[in-house]
């Protein structure tokens, strides 16, 4: 994972530039949904600085079920409106947390988390999950990072069919 942060520049518009470009690589005539949400995951993962969990819930059955993702065991099930994820859903805007430990009703999954940004998957003007990444340093999201995994999560529901969860 070192070799792979190493690559990356340090300006993060560029860094988001570069990390879009290699998703819609990754999505190029590749339709599948899990494939494509296991690929992103790992891509994030690999290329995220100062993270300790990326990855997916999708809506099932009127809560998030665990997706694909990188990172330790997780959380199963998460109520709609319960925790970062949750709230993501019920509010229908990206939650952008400082320190988790000061969230209402915050969920952990991993003790070590202290910062989360989540970000609603958006189909068709639907939430169909949301994606979620997790950090053991605090305030470690920003406006910058929020914009640039806002557009990544735009291009992945728009390169993956849907239809198959």
């Amino acid at each position: 994972m070192y070799e792979t942060l190493s690559m990356y520049p340090e300006d993060k518009s560029e860094f988001y530039e570069l990390l879009q470009s290699q998703l819609k690589a990754l999505l190029d005539n590749e339709p599948f949904l899990i494939p494509n949400l296991s690929n992103a995951a790992a891509l994030l993962a690999g290329a995220l600085k100062d993270i300790n969990w990326a990855g997916f819930y999708l809506i099932h059955n009127n809560e998030l079920l665990l997706g694909p993702f990188q990172g330790k065991p997780a959380c199963i099930h998460i109520p709609i409106g319960k925790g970062v994820c949750g709230t993501a859903v019920s509010e229908r805007r990206t939650q952008l947390v400082p320190d988790v430990h000061e969230f209402p009703g915050h969920i952990a999954c991993d003790s070590a988390s202290r910062s989360e940004i989540v970000v609603p998957l958006l189909v068709n003007g639907e939430i169909v999950g949301v994606l979620d990444i997790d950090s053991p340093v605090t305030d470690r999201f920003n406006k910058e990072d929020q914009e640039g995994l806002e557009e990544f999560a735009r291009i992945l529901t728009s390169g993956s069919d849907w239809n198959q969860c």
